[in-house]
């Protein structure tokens, strides 16, 4: 079998961390009688998979001129379990492998693929909580007046309101009421008008 052993530190000067991953992968395939072809990233996050070695290797990989996939520990491959989730989709549709030395992973065997499985659940129940928490974050600011989205724009009617309010000698304040009253938007979001907000808007008006 042919594999691809990838390698990454995040800082150029760590030659002894590729090294040490070159050794560990090179055990591993005397021991399966591998063909390794190496590549690698120095000096590369591991935060997303957007690096140009990972890059080549999934072009090898999606082309059938290799087999799998193999890295000394996961985080060499990715930190996130987000995109370590969607390799495994994409290995899977394209019916190559993912070897992870360190944690028994090897979608090549049915244990590897449970335990895949296992983080790729894990990875879709982190996204599905954040996106649950910032639901639920989104729908208490609404429930406080709190604008969500886009900026409103300043309604350039409002804003000749407050002017022609302040030639004639209103306060900010009794300038706040009136808005409050006739339930004027105010242009940022928020629940009531106040006489900073007013002042704040006739400054930008002016």
């Amino acid at each position: 079998m042919k594999v691809v052993g990838y390698l990454r530190v995040s800082t150029v000067d760590q030659e002894h961390g590729i090294a040490a991953q070159r050794a560990a992968i090179w055990g591993e395939a005397d021991r399966r009688g591998w063909a390794v072809e190496f590549i690698e990233d120095a000096g590369k996050s591991g935060k997303d998979i957007d690096r140009p070695g990972i890059t080549r290797a999934l072009g090898l990989l999606s082309r059938g001129e290799a087999d799998a996939l193999v890295v000394s520990k996961l985080d060499r491959l990715s930190r996130s379990l987000s995109d370590f989730a969607r390799l495994l989709d994409l290995a899977s549709r394209q019916g190559w492998s993912i070897i992870a030395l360190d944690l028994g992973i090897d979608t090549s065997t049915p244990t590897g693929k449970l335990v895949a499985s296992v983080m790729a659940a894990v990875a879709q129940w982190e996204r599905e909580t954040i996106g649950l928490r910032t639901k639920e974050a989104l729908a208490a600011a609404k429930a406080k007046g709190v604008h969500v989205g886009r900026p409103r724009k300043l309604d350039p009617a409002v804003a000749r309101r407050i002017r022609n309010l302040r030639s004639r000698g209103h306060t900010y304040r009794a300038i706040a009421d009136r808005l409050n009253a006739d339930a004027v938007p105010l242009p940022g979001g928020g629940a009531r008008w106040h006489p900073s907000g007013v002042r704040q808007t006739a400054l930008r008006a002016s």
